[in-house]
C-alpha cells in the first residue's frame, strides 16, 4: 500500500471513530463531549436537522436542541448500519441509518418509560480540524416502514 493510499485509510479510521464518538455521547447524555463533537468557531454555518425538525443554523442553537433532547430522553441506544464515508480534502461526508432505540420520562411505577424503537437514514459532514475530525452538519430523516404507509392510506380513504 502506497503512502497516499495508507493516508486516506487512516482518514477514513478516524471520521469512523470521531462518527462513533458523536453518538456515544449522546448516548451518554454528555453534552460537554456532545459539545465537543461539532466545529468550533462556525457559529453561523454550522447546521442540524432532526427528523421532523425544521434547519437548526448556528452553532448555539443546534447545541440548544441537543440538551432538550437530552433533558427529555431517558435512554437512547444507536445501532449504527450501512455505514459509509466518503472524502475530499479536509471534509468528509458519513451516510449511515441509525436504529434508534429510546425511552422517555419514567410512567408511574416504572424505572423507565415505554420504548420506542426508529429508524432514521443520517447524513454527517465532518471538517478536520487541529483538534481532529468535527461535525458540521447532521441531517437525519425518518424512514417510513410499510406499516407507516398503511396508516397514511387508511387515513386518506
Amino acid at each position: 500500500m502506497n503512502e497516499e493510499h495508507a493516508q486516506a485509510a487512516a482518514d477514513i479510521a478516524e471520521v469512523e471513530a470521531a462518527n462513533t464518538a458523536f453518538y456515544e455521547a449522546l448516548e451518554r447524555g454528555d453534552y460537554e463531549e456532545l459539545s465537543d463533537r461539532w466545529l468550533p468557531g462556525e457559529d453561523l454555518t454550522v447546521s442540524c436537522v432532526h427528523p421532523g425538525w425544521p434547519v437548526l443554523t448556528g452553532r448555539g442553537e443546534v447545541l440548544r436542541s441537543y440538551a432538550l433532547i437530552m433533558a427529555n430522553t431517558e435512554y437512547i441506544q444507536f445501532f449504527l448500519t450501512d455505514v459509509n464515508i466518503a472524502m475530499t480534502g479536509d471534509t468528509a461526508l458519513v451516510t449511515c441509518t441509525e436504529n434508534i432505540l429510546s425511552g422517555g420520562p419514567a410512567e408511574e411505577g416504572n424505572a423507565l418509560g415505554p420504548l420506542v424503537g426508529q429508524l432514521v437514514v443520517a447524513t454527517n459532514v465532518f471538517r478536520r480540524t487541529a483538534d481532529g475530525w468535527k461535525l458540521w452538519s447532521h441531517h437525519g430523516s425518518p424512514v417510513l416502514t410499510e406499516s407507516d404507509e398503511d396508516d397514511d392510506e387508511e387515513s386518506s380513504s
